[in-house]
């Protein structure tokens, strides 16, 4: 994991086309905003969690050869 410090107004450029921009920083936390183009999908990681527990109940699944 990288690591970086950041002061507000400080941005961090992930690839070409996402910026990441520390907005906000109060005791509650950080507010940080996110410029990217519309096709990238963003997501708090604990939403993805939950909707992952929602969508895949457990299950037994065997496993089948596939033809080459």
């Amino acid at each position: 994991m990288l690591v970086l410090s950041r002061k507000v107004g400080e941005a961090i450029q992930i690839g070409d086309n996402i910026t990441i921009t520390v907005v906000k920083v109060s005791p509650q936390g950080v507010r940080i905003g996110i410029d990217a183009p519309p096709e990238e999908r963003i997501s708090r990681e604990e939403l993805i969690d939950k909707t992952a527990r929602q969508e895949v109940p457990e299950k037994k699944v065997s496993a089948t050869r596939l033809p080459r």
